[in-house]
């Protein structure tokens, strides 16, 4: 019901942008926002962003990674500039209705590598 777009292979110091549409079915999102997962690491919270457009950031991304949404689309977009090897990871989509449940995308793999 969510699915993802955008992941594949940059250089160190470039630039990726990730989206991720909800199916139309998933209604009163309250929130939506982007996991990561390093090989041997537990998932992460990268960014997230309620439908009144707060934003909050993992310590590591910040200045880096813009989360931004366009609501009527039910679609998130998480812009990563100046990456690192160690932004190297799957990422998740997710989206949080005003109940409290939620809804993951399928993941895709990003990869920073020279």
């Amino acid at each position: 019901q969510l699915q993802a777009f955008g992941g594949g292979l940059v250089q160190p110091g470039g630039s990726l942008r990730l989206s991720c549409a909800a199916s139309r079915s998933i209604t009163n999102i309250n929130a939506m926002g982007w996991y990561r997962q390093s090989q041997g690491k537990q998932r992460e919270l990268v960014a997230s962003i309620t439908v009144g457009g707060s934003t909050n950031y993992a310590d590591s991304v910040k200045d880096r990674f813009t989360i931004s949404a366009d609501n009527a689309k039910n679609t998130v977009y998480l812009q990563m500039n100046s990456r690192k090897p160690e932004d190297t990871a799957v990422y998740y989509c997710y989206a949080q209705t005003r109940w409290w449940d939620n809804y993951w995308g399928q993941g895709t793999l990003v990869t920073v590598s020279s």
